[in-house]
């Protein structure tokens, strides 16, 4: 694409994008827990907690539909007090041990080669994720996956109330970065929380669309081509293309 003005910063979603993850699988996550179980009143078997949990999620849509988080140790405190569960770890150890579990995590290829080239050209880099799990735990899982990373913030919808496409957390990033959206580049791999979400922010997005399979790109392959000026690739090479070019 010609004419792009090389940004300051450039932030980056999680999921499918910087990692991908594995096929999810909720009972794996519960049975792992099940082994720090200290009561469980009612005898519940990994497979009757996860049935529980995935409704209860559900229950959880409404207010991600109008672009608000909550916060997974309080989703994991109702339910084990609501199933009578005693787990003997601390919450952030408690949706470790759950997501290691559930949906372990892989570098995106070549995104560290990405991450390497941003920093030697000085265009800082930072995260926005759309999720449940709290900021630490998401901060830990990608410096596990990245350890070179040089984010100068991670930023969870936990942590923050909001949710992409909210605009509010767009402008929250901005203001971390003490920088204008004229400046920045998001990249993300939905087109619907990602793409439009920077655009409607007024940052450059850049749609990372991968074929690599992930828990996080259900139906992604069907999604509507922006309309708005962005740029759209395929590999995290091609970025460091288009950024040689726009020097």
């Amino acid at each position: 694409m010609d004419n792009l003005r090389k940004p300051k910063m450039i932030i980056f979603d999680y999921g499918h994008t910087l990692v991908y993850e594995d096929k999810w699988d909720g009972v794996k996550g519960n049975k792992a827990l099940l082994e720090y179980c200290v009561s469980n009143k009612n005898n519940l078997t990994a497979e009757q907690i996860t049935e529980f949990a995935d409704n209860l999620f559900i229950n959880t849509n409404e207010g991600r539909k109008i672009g608000l988080e909550f916060h997974e140790h309080q989703f994991q405190q109702f339910l084990n007090e609501y199933l009578q569960i005693e787990i003997n770890l601390s919450p952030t150890e408690n949706e470790k041990v759950f997501w290691d579990n559930a949906s372990p995590a892989h570098a995106m290829p070549h995104i560290k080669e990405t991450l390497d080239y941003l920093k030697k050209t000085n265009i800082r880099t930072a995260v926005i994720s759309n999720i449940s799990f709290s900021g630490e735990a998401l901060e830990n899982r990608i410096n596990k996956n990245l350890p070179e990373n040089k984010f100068e913030f991670i930023i969870a919808s936990s942590e923050y109330i909001f949710r992409k496409p909210n605009k509010l957390i767009f402008e929250l990033a901005l203001s971390k970065a003490n920088l204008n959206a004229g400046e920045v580049w998001y990249c993300g791999d939905s087109v619907d929380f990602d793409v439009e979400g920077a655009n409607n922010a007024g940052i450059f997005p850049v749609w990372y669309e991968s074929e690599i399979e992930c828990c996080y790109n259900k139906n992604w392959g069907n999604q509507k081509t922006p309309d708005f000026k962005h740029l759209h690739i395929h590999k995290w090479l091609e970025l460091i293309d288009v950024l040689e070019k726009s020097k």
